[in-house]
């Protein structure tokens, strides 16, 4: 895991921020302790003016939970619930009664193009399928952000630019995305591009689109 020295970020609303760097350099660490899955050795993390790191464990989660979406290069899917339930639980776990969760993960699913594939376990389902539904998954709450970690990187070229378009698609509709990839043609469309060299940021700067 790539140890992170003097990083100071600030990601603003309806930005989409594309983190790029080699290898263990900590790209995948900043993300992390961003968003609370990492604990921090020092300094402070703010989500809408919210103290991430001096929480306790339980309101980090929840925090999490209300006000962050996810999406991993491995899909990070229930394998024994189908599509539609592996949508619905971040909601149910948020207290939404069970008719309300159907129907909010029914809609995002439709949204994502998987409208008919709704009773589908993961092991049903392609790459990229797996990967629109834990894009869904991860807009079914309303998040203030979206955290994606390679997004793409299990995926074939034809695959990953349908699913590239997708987040493009979430971006523009007014979500704020940051994204961790490797991926250089993925980094052409930022509103800003961060390099992460050896656990800094080596350079951030506005996209030349």
């Amino acid at each position: 895991m790539g140890a992170l020295r003097g990083v100071d970020l600030e990601v603003y609303p309806g930005e989409l921020v594309v983190v790029m760097g080699p290898s263990g350099n900590g790209k995948t660490t900043l993300l992390n302790c961003l968003s609370g899955l990492d604990d921090i050795d020092a300094g402070t993390v703010f989500i809408d003016d919210f103290d991430l790191h001096a929480a306790d464990d339980a309101t980090r989660t929840e925090h999490r939970a209300r006000r962050m979406g996810f999406v991993f290069q491995s899909y990070n899917l229930i394998p024994v619930f189908s599509a539609v339930e592996n949508v619905e639980l971040p909601l149910l776990l948020l207290g939404r009664k069970p008719a309300v969760a159907r129907k909010m993960a029914t809609a995002m699913l439709d949204r994502v193009g998987l409208g008919a594939r709704l009773g589908n376990r993961p092991g049903a389902l392609s790459g990229g399928e797996q990967q629109r539904v834990a894009i869904a998954r991860a807009l079914v709450a309303s998040p203030a952000i979206v955290w994606a970690d390679e997004p793409t990187g299990n995926l074939d070229a034809e695959t990953a630019e349908a699913v590239l378009e997708l987040l493009l698609e979430v971006h523009r509709d007014g979500n704020t995305l940051v994204l961790v990839t490797h991926d250089r043609d993925v980094g052409i469309w930022a509103s800003r591009l961060v390099r992460i060299v050896n656990g800094r940021v080596a350079a951030d700067e506005a996209s030349l689109r």
